[in-house]
């Protein structure tokens, strides 16, 4: 590295290579050079597209090796808007249109922004809209939160979504009322928002373009940033593009990095495209090739592959044949899905124990992870002695077994809510927390919970031959959980959910023999719903006081419990994009483990048939190309598209996860899909024609 480029880099720089070919390694010692040279590191910006990929420089920023850096800071172009307007909000509130001016703003989070598109459009259902159409109202919400997102992510009125979707239509006439549906609601929460001083991800970025950004305040805010690097420009969206190219002249040193063949986050608005042009803005372009990361077999793997995926003679590549035998793992034929989960788990075990493989550096992939499939998949993982997580980062939190635990004692602790769980939660409840088997939980359950008193009877009081079924040590550990909910309902004191959750889980579930003391997907949960619930709190609590609402506390635990029990989406947090990577084996949809943007010695890649792996998901409100600054506003939307996209969609995503596999590739494959249906999709039929060349 150091011997190709002087560090630090001067002026500014667009650097661009495939993944795997050490940009950020580098780049993480350009801003080592930059501070050995007495750089202010409060003059410094590391910019990303999401936090998560942040971590490779926090790490550098705390190596203590490496000694104090400084206060670098790391930001998204979300964080920055936001920041801009807590800091000048009073410059611009009211030329905003916001109703109250002299309020502080309150900002959304994804679940806040969904609870109250809910509040907003409700009334708007029972009234008719979208009567033709059958979704999840979860889904509904997002999506249209997801248009409103993507209309200031491009730089176009929010009142054009509707506009533009109907123009590229050419289908069924109805779709067209569901577009201007989709419109009405968002033009009504906008204003919602502006009436009660709610910043939604899509506001903060138009009120920062829009509003704080001209006014030479604020521009002089950002003045201080005289050195820049920029990662992963590819999967950003074009607003951040746009105002890193106005920033680019102030700056003394500036490094941007694009992944070529990225662009896997363009479903939320990145553009690869914007981001390429960028490189017109910099004083030098400087390729970067090569990888410190596949193997010469994987490479030949990933050229043979995408040359037949993008129909074109397949090259004459040195050893193929043997170069695939060494990088492609095939099994026999599996008749039935579940036989080719059970090979799965059955060789994941083998390379763990014969092989020396790292849990760590095995990941499990599929283009979608649906419950049956995680759960399936990890049960299987779990009987074999094998550590794995899964992560989906669009999973509901009510999809997750530990969140239906911790609403479930939420409940029995509350019994003035008059909302006592079922039997059959309780004793669901009991199999997770109290770490035991279903007969035996349904059998306690079934013994000491009364739902019609709210009661839970003590184990002392069963007679012999019940304690001795359930056995001792069950019944120990379901006695200090009674005991703590006991405790809590006499306590008289009624404390917020998050409260109430970090101390339950502190003080009880997170206890050796109980289930969460040692279930890495449990912890993850109970982190990611005690934050959620935090935000929710600090979100609401002022609009809740502002309307004078008695018991706000108790009003607010309510809603909370209700949204979640709808099927809100989490927010993305970062606990869980970084628990468990140490020792455990990953098991997640293929674009989640891409934009993780880490390597892996061992991939599965599971299903390989199936159609998920190049067709996009239904989305009735929103479509991710129409809403994009490249399409042409009223060019109608073909069959033709929608072949070509998501040809160019599978032939980048199989790229993206070959750049980043070491050694080998399993193909898991079976006659018989997870539906029941023959698998003969694109992919696997590329492969074929591999090895068949």
């Amino acid at each position: 590295m150091r011997a190709r480029f002087r560090l630090p880099f001067e002026g500014r720089v667009f650097l661009k290579g495939a993944a795997g070919s050490g940009k950020t390694t580098l780049a993480i010692e350009h801003l080592k050079a930059l501070l050995r040279r007495r750089v202010a590191a409060e003059s410094i910006l590391i910019l990303t597209p999401q936090r998560t990929l942040q971590e490779p420089y926090r790490r550098a920023l705390e190596d203590a090796a490496f000694g104090p850096l400084g206060e670098v800071n790391l930001a998204t172009i979300g964080g920055l808007a936001r920041r801009a307007c807590e800091l000048f909000w009073p410059l611009i509130a009211e030329e905003a249109g916001f109703a109250h001016p002299e309020r502080p703003p309150l900002f959304l989070t994804l679940e806040t922004a969904q609870y109250f598109m809910a509040y907003v459009v409700r009334p708007l259902l029972e009234q008719g809209l979208f009567a033709s159409l059958t979704i999840d109202r979860n889904r509904l919400y997002s999506q249209i939160l997801d248009n409103l997102n993507k209309a200031a992510a491009v730089g176009f009125p929010h009142t054009e979504i509707g506009a533009r979707l109907e123009a590229a239509w050419v289908g069924d006439p109805m779709q067209r009322r569901v577009y201007a549906d989709a419109q009405e609601c968002a033009s009504h929460f906008r204003r919602f928002c502006l009436a009660h001083n709610l910043l939604d991800f899509s506001l903060q970025l138009e009120v920062f373009w829009r509003y704080l950004w001209p006014k030479a305040e604020v521009r002089e805010y950002f003045g201080r940033y005289r050195h820049l690097i920029y990662d992963n420009v590819e999967e950003d969206i074009p607003l951040a593009h746009d105002w890193v190219r106005e920033l680019l002249p102030q700056m003394e040193t500036a490094l941007l990095i694009y992944d070529e063949g990225g662009g896997y986050r363009s479903f939320l608005g990145a553009d690869a495209i914007s981001a390429a042009s960028l490189a017109e803005a910099c004083d030098q372009v400087q390729p970067f090739s090569g990888s410190w990361i596949t193997s010469p077999a994987i490479e030949t793997l990933r050229w043979g592959l995408v040359s037949v995926l993008r129909g074109q003679p397949l090259p004459a590549l040195p050893h193929l044949r043997a170069h695939l035998q060494q990088a492609l793992v095939i099994p026999a034929d599996f008749r039935f899905y579940p036989q080719m989960l059970d090979w799965v788990a059955d060789e994941t075990a083998r390379l763990i124990a014969e092989e020396g493989v790292a849990p760590s550096e095995i990941v499990i992939l599929a283009p979608y992870l649906s419950d049956a499939l995680r759960f399936s998949l990890l049960q299987r993982l779990e009987e074999r002695g094998v550590a794995a997580r899964s992560h989906r980062p669009s999973r509901a939190l009510n999809e997750e077994p530990a969140t239906h635990a911790l609403i479930t004692l939420a409940l029995l602790a509350h019994p003035q809510w008059g909302n006592p769980p079922s039997g059959f939660e309780v004793a669901r409840t009991w199999m997770l927390a109290l770490k035991t088997d279903w007969p035996r939980a349904w059998m306690l359950s079934q013994i000491v919970y009364q739902p019609k008193k709210h009661a839970l009877s003590s184990f002392e009081r069963l007679n012999e031959e019940a304690q001795e079924q359930l056995t001792a040590t069950l019944g120990e550990r379901y006695t200090r959980l009674r005991d703590w909910l006991m405790e809590y309902r006499q306590r008289g004191e009624l404390l917020p959910l998050d409260h109430f959750w970090r101390e339950l889980f502190g003080e009880v579930l997170s206890q050796p023999g109980f289930g969460f003391h040692d279930d890495l997907d449990a912890v993850r949960v109970a982190a990611t719903l005690i934050e959620s619930a935090f935000k929710f709190r600090q979100t609401l609590w002022p609009v809740l006081q502002d309307e004078g609402m008695e018991q706000p506390l108790d009003h607010l635990n309510r809603e909370y419990l209700s949204m979640v029990r709808e099927g809100v989406i989490a927010a993305q947090y970062l606990e869980a994009w970084q628990m468990g990577e140490a020792q455990a084996v990953l098991v997640a949809p293929a674009y989640t483990f891409l934009m993780m943007n880490r390597p892996a010695r061992i991939q599965f890649w599971l299903d390989v048939g199936a159609s998920g792996w190049y067709e996009r998901l239904y989305q009735p409100l929103t479509h991710p190309y129409v809403l994009s600054r490249h399409w042409e506003i009223g060019r109608p939307w073909t069959d033709a598209d929608e072949m070509q996209a998501s040809q160019e969609g599978l032939t980048r995503l199989v790229d993206g996860l070959l750049r980043r596999c070491r050694e080998r590739v399993y193909l898991g494959i079976s006659d018989l899909g997870e539906s029941g249906f023959e698998q003969r999709g694109r992919l696997l039929l590329a492969f074929q024609r591999l090895l068949q060349g």
